[in-house]
């Protein structure tokens, strides 16, 4: 029986006069990997901030491994949790390769010097992200592309259990956000580990992710299997548009009317 990472209990969450949701009920299970779809303004990046614990909800319960949000501290829940933002926050300069290592944060001890398996590991998953080369670059020269790509290889060496993931596939190209989604997939789409996030490519979700949570944005979602939900009806009601799904070269992909 697979082990629950994140329990969410009778969620309700608003921003401005956005209703995300209203009662929702969510079990995200080790080796899952979850999408999350809806249109513009209907609250994917907050619920995805509240669900990291981030964005305070108006009412409900989030747990990680039976253990309330608010009972982590900073640490300990980055240790649980790691979470890949719409926009780069960061302001300040450094190399490509201290950054990635920053990821180690939550994991050293108090004297905070990271060991030579902490650097190993993020030379280790600077190669995995095809980064190899760019570890003494200024952060601030790289392409958005570039960017993306170490911001998704610094979540690598945090080695989170749960990774929370707002638009991922921001600044690749078509080959890079397959290679990378990909890679993500590997490695917490298993044992021990899962993965959510917003995505708008509803054929990058329906490729990638086994559940799929669908927010209208007035307040009423859908929760369940990709398989269960991705369909014409679900996905035209989502999106307010005629939707149809296609079979090619054995995927489902989705046709916008």
């Amino acid at each position: 029986m697979s082990r629950e990472l994140l329990r969410v209990d009778n969620l309700a969450l608003s921003i401005g006069n956005t209703c995300v949701t209203k009662h929702l009920d969510l079990r995200i299970e080790e080796g899952s990997c979850w999408g999350i779809l809806g249109p513009n303004g209907a609250g994917k990046t907050t619920l995805l901030h509240a669900l990291a614990g981030l964005h305070p909800a108006d009412s409900g319960h989030i747990s990680y491994q039976g253990m309330q949000l608010d009972g982590y501290s900073p640490k300990a829940l980055a240790r649980e949790r790691g979470v890949l933002f719409q926009t780069e926050l960061s302001g300040f300069p450094g190399t490509l390769f201290e950054t990635v290592l920053a990821g180690r944060h939550p994991h050293l001890g108090h004297l905070g010097w990271e060991s030579p398996e902490d650097l190993q590991q993020a030379s280790r998953v600077i190669e995995l992200t095809g980064l190899q080369g760019l570890e003494g670059r200024n952060t601030q020269t790289l392409s958005g592309g570039e960017r993306q790509r170490m911001e998704i290889a610094t979540l690598l060496t945090q080695q989170p259990h749960l990774a929370l993931l707002d638009e991922p596939s921001n600044h690749l190209d078509p080959g890079q956000q397959i290679i990378m989604l990909q890679l993500l997939r590997e490695h917490f789409a298993v044992a021990g580990h899962a993965l959510l996030m917003v995505l708008h490519d509803c054929n990058l979700a329906i490729r990638f992710c086994d559940h799929l949570l669908l927010l209208k944005g007035d307040g009423q979602h859908l929760a369940g299997t990709t398989r269960e939900l991705a369909t014409p009806e679900n996905l035209s009601w989502l999106y307010q548009h005629p939707v149809s799904l296609q079979q090619v070269d054995g995927n489902t992909c989705l046709h916008f009317r």
